[in-house]
């Protein structure tokens, strides 16, 4: 599972704003089930940084939201991403894609 958070940083707070996104991303990559990531900014676009970070599952991503550390550490600074989708699965040659279709209790 692949998690992409965009942020929108004006120049001026780029120091300070790369700083806490590093120690955000040390923060969920110390959790079970991150299998890597990156912090990242726009070549075209100075104001526009990303974080990308790799799970084991979706559950393994939900449960690093959850821990204590990341709560008061890292949700803070990504509550400040951009409103838009954050978590896609890997599409694998061949192999099927996740469906909308509801669930069945």
């Amino acid at each position: 599972m692949l998690v992409v958070n965009r942020f929108r940083v004006a120049e001026d707070a780029a120091v300070g704003f790369r700083a806490d996104l590093e120690a955000a991303h040390g923060l969920l990559a110390g959790r079970p089930g991150y299998l890597d990531g990156h912090v990242g900014r726009n070549v075209d676009d100075p104001e526009l940084w990303v974080l990308t970070t790799r799970w084991e599952s979706v559950g393994a991503y939900r449960r690093a939201l959850s821990s204590y550390d990341v709560k008061v550490g890292a949700v803070p600074l990504l509550s400040r991403a951009l409103d838009e989708p954050s978590a896609f699965e890997a599409v694998l040659p061949g192999e099927p894609v996740n469906t909308a279709d509801p669930r069945v209790t």
